[in-house]
């Protein structure tokens, strides 16, 4: 029952967020619209910011299911863009409202766990440390969620698997040199 009410919560969140901005969403609002009380938000979340973390934390799982190896980093990557792209009045309404790093924390969240599975599926044969590793992936999660966070600001009119091809072509092979490059002889 607990994970039915998450969820109806979070629909009646989004479907808010289609008429007004996040910071005019209360949690009466929420609760009418679910037909529940107020404390029974309460006790699935202390706050709306709540509500929201947990959203994307759900989109999150869904959207990176599996997709964490070097050969399907680029499905994983065009998951998070169409996961992005199916709660486009959510991302953007939070995106331009006062919690825009909400935004920003959950794509570094996701995208450095799809970048960390692939750092390590490389890394395997060469001893390199793990703060090492971590930087490797910190690097690239920096530009992918560069390039995303750019993408919606502008609306996400660019085609995404046209910017994912761009990234392939340009990464190419790079993680494996840098694993190279910093591995402890």
């Amino acid at each position: 029952m607990s994970q039915t009410t998450k969820r109806a919560l979070e629909e009646s969140l989004k479907r808010m967020l289609l008429k007004k901005p996040l910071d005019k969403v209360t949690i009466s609002d929420i609760a009418e619209d679910c037909g529940i009380n107020r404390m029974t938000f309460y006790y699935h979340f202390k706050d709306i910011y709540d509500l929201v973390d947990w959203c994307f934390d759900e989109d999150a799982d869904k959207a990176l299911a599996g997709k964490k190896t070097y050969d399907t980093w680029q499905q994983g990557f065009l998951q998070i863009f169409h996961a992005v792209l199916e709660n486009k009045p959510f991302i953007l309404n939070v995106y331009h409202s006062v919690s825009r790093e909400r935004v920003e924390d959950y794509l570094y969240k996701l995208t450095y766990s799809l970048l960390f599975g692939v750092v390590e599926e490389k890394s395997v044969g060469l001893v390199v440390r793990d703060e090492d590793k971590k930087f490797i992936a910190d690097f690239y999660k920096f530009g992918f969620v560069g390039l995303m966070l750019d993408w919606i600001k502008n609306g996400m009119r660019e085609d995404p698997q046209q910017i994912i091809d761009k990234l392939s072509i340009l990464i190419h092979g790079d993680v494996a040199r840098a694993l190279e490059k910093m591995k402890i002889n």
